[in-house]
């Protein structure tokens, strides 16, 4: 693919974007996915009209994220930056609609993935990135489910297991990815856990707990990604961290394991952690062998693969990653960790670098690119 056509046509793609009515700053974040999505397509369907392709491209990027952002900008209204601790106080019809989208006339997959776009604010792309589908599918099953219940009544709210597979997903597009709606979904879920007496509703709000505690301290002030072992731990919210295992400790009492209760509880042993090295993965990996029982998620056996080199060192990590499809997301950046580990630096440095081409945010992009000029850079002393 030539790269330079690439590099001549982006200053007239921004312009047109700005003409058009975006600011100069959301052009250019929709032009820069725009260059990425060319850079996975063009080599093997290159268009003969290539500006044409990249306007049209980055416009809809544009519209996507005009949208998803108006949508936090609506929930920012109704919450603030720090999830309260206890029963929510306000209550609205969020978290109805979220079961009214949840009906029983639809599959349980295609009723998460219209809550999410019509209620949750996410682009179908994220929802994609979430179910480990193609966008264009994704696309497809959304406007299947908005089909389905164009000619029924919402009288029948769904099940409680699909709206808690929604929350979970909103929270994690929120903790990780390009829209803020993770104190949004705590929201919900304390407004769910104070209606409903269920263990996996509690090891849903244990979980985000646990998470939403790390928060500050995932980023570096110039808004860089820290991994989990570098983090300052001193800058994790304890009272978020001890109202979060109180909840799991009472869920797993109960003796009703549900793959919210198994994923609170590794985040628990992070917690728990005074720091990276004291972490307890023996005990992670028998978690993760739960999860896996549990769900049968290949992402959660990739998790696995990672806490496995860490409990028996990084050999034994590559071996139960070999397992896996490589086409899994974040498998690379797994991969070059492993090998990282293992002293095979050439690998891990071509590896982190392809890895960066395949990730779906900045942030995560930045930091493996990160890592590969970290290694090469060591190689060429």
């Amino acid at each position: 693919m030539d790269e330079a056509l690439l590099r001549s046509l982006t200053p007239g793609v921004l312009t047109i974007l700005v003409r058009r009515g975006a600011d100069f700053a959301a052009a250019e974040d929709a032009v820069q996915e725009a260059l990425i999505e060319a850079l996975r397509v063009w080599p093997a369907d290159q268009p003969r009209d290539a500006k044409g392709w990249l306007i049209t491209v980055a416009w809809r990027k544009f519209l996507d994220q005009t949208r998803a952002d108006s949508a936090r900008r609506r929930r920012e209204d109704l919450v603030e930056e720090e999830p309260a601790p206890g029963p929510t106080p306000d209550v609205d019809d969020t978290l109805q609609l979220y079961f009214l989208c949840a009906h029983p006339s639809l599959t349980s997959s295609s009723a998460v993935a219209l809550t999410l776009r019509a209620v949750g604010g996410l682009t179908t792309r994220q929802i994609a990135q979430a179910y480990l589908v193609p966008e264009a599918t994704m696309a497809q099953r959304i406007s299947r489910a908005k089909r389905t219940v164009s000619g029924v009544r919402f009288d029948q709210p769904g099940d409680v297991a699909t709206v808690l597979r929604v929350l979970y997903l909103v929270f994690n597009e929120g903790y990780s990815g390009d829209v803020d709606l993770a104190a949004e979904a705590i929201r919900l879920t304390r407004q769910l856990a104070a209606r409903i007496d269920h263990p996996e509703v509690a090891g849903l709000l244990a979980l985000m707990l646990l998470h939403h505690a790390r928060r500050a301290a995932r980023t570096a002030p110039d808004g860089s990604l820290v991994p989990l072992a570098e983090q300052d731990r001193g800058r994790w919210n304890t009272r978020l961290i001890a109202e979060g295992v109180t909840i799991l400790q009472a869920a797993l009492a109960r003796d009703r394991l549900g793959e919210f209760q198994a994923q609170a509880a590794i985040a628990a042993l992070h917690a728990d952690a005074p720091t990276a090295e004291e972490t307890d993965w023996v005990q992670i990996v028998e978690w993760y062998d739960e999860l896996a029982r549990l769900t049968d998620s290949p992402v959660v056996r990739l998790n696995r693969a990672v806490a496995v080199g860490e409990a028996d060192g990084p050999r034994a990590g590559l071996a139960a990653l070999a397992a896996l499809a490589d086409s899994l997301p974040r498998h690379t950046a797994v991969a070059a960790y492993l090998h990282e580990r293992d002293g095979d630096l050439d690998a891990a440095a071509r590896l982190y670098a392809e890895a960066a081409h395949k990730a779906p945010h900045l942030a995560e992009r930045d930091y493996l690119t990160r890592q590969a000029a970290r290694l090469n850079a060591g190689r060429r002393r």
